[in-house]
């Protein structure tokens, strides 16, 4: 069949440059996982670097058009292509309970979502690496203090070790988008074990930037907090001053009622 005709709607801008994909491909560790999860493989660019790495290899794509490609060009896979939508993709039902690592050249209108379910399964995804819009790539790996540093810094660093590994320019996609793109890779902390309810944590974080030029006094409002409490002085602090485990104490503070005056 032709080649396939990138979709708008579903942020598909196919990476042209085979040196950029084989980077990618191997950057793959396998440490604590062999199988592999390739999210929107498009017309196989990174898939077939991929192949030769692991015959535990599965990909999902939403694309019908790239899912009769694939058949096509890698007969090899045709078990293993899911032709559904990651972020509504049963997990377990795919993998049971074994661990594997998530790769990919990620629709850009998406990319977050796709993070956020990662961490979601952290525990059953020890790596994670891939292709972002820059803009993302440098907010999920920017240390805390600039304006850069939001909700997804926070979580993917408390669990995972993130890099930043090398920017992309446009012109090696098709078509080329407007903005450069980032490969940045995530492994899990082996040894990191969260103290606090994880729940919580998540609200206070998410909470604390939605309105993220306010004090911590102010934007946490809304969990009711007594003002004794929140006469410590990290209230008085913007959230990107807090670091990934800054948070997690901060947490366990609010769950624990323990604050005392510094």
């Amino acid at each position: 069949m032709k080649s396939v005709i990138p979709k708008k709607h579903l942020g598909q801008h196919f990476l042209t440059a085979p040196d950029i994909a084989k980077k990618i491909a191997d950057s793959l560790l396998f440490e604590n996982y062999e199988e592999v999860l390739e999210i929107g493989p498009g017309t196989g660019i990174l898939t077939q670097f991929l192949i030769p790495k692991t015959n535990r290899l599965k990909v999902v794509e939403l694309d019908t058009e790239s899912v009769a490609y694939l058949r096509e060009h890698y007969p090899t896979l045709n078990e293993h292509i899911l032709n559904e939508d990651f972020l509504k993709l049963d997990l377990l039902s795919v993998f049971e309970e074994r661990p594997f690592a998530v790769i990919g050249n990620f629709p850009y209108n998406i990319s977050s979502q796709i993070v956020f379910r990662v961490l979601e399964h952290r525990n059953q995804i020890p790596f994670f690496t891939g292709m972002f819009q820059k803009e993302v790539a440098e907010r999920i790996c920017e240390p805390p203090g600039s304006k850069k540093y939001g909700i997804l810094s926070v979580l993917s660093q408390l669990y995972y070790e993130t890099k930043y590994c090398f920017t992309v320019k446009p012109g090696v996609f098709h078509p080329p988008p407007k903005v450069d793109s980032a490969v940045i890779r995530f492994k899990r902390k082996e040894n990191f074990s969260c103290p606090c309810d994880e729940t919580l944590l998540f609200r206070v974080v998410k909470t604390s930037f939605q309105q993220r030029r306010k004090t911590l006094r102010n934007s946490l409002k809304s969990f009711g907090l007594p003002s004794n409490l929140t006469e410590d002085s990290i209230f008085a602090l913007r959230p990107e001053k807090l670091s990934s485990t800054d948070f997690v104490a901060l947490t366990q503070k609010i769950e624990n009622g323990q604050f005392s005056s510094r």
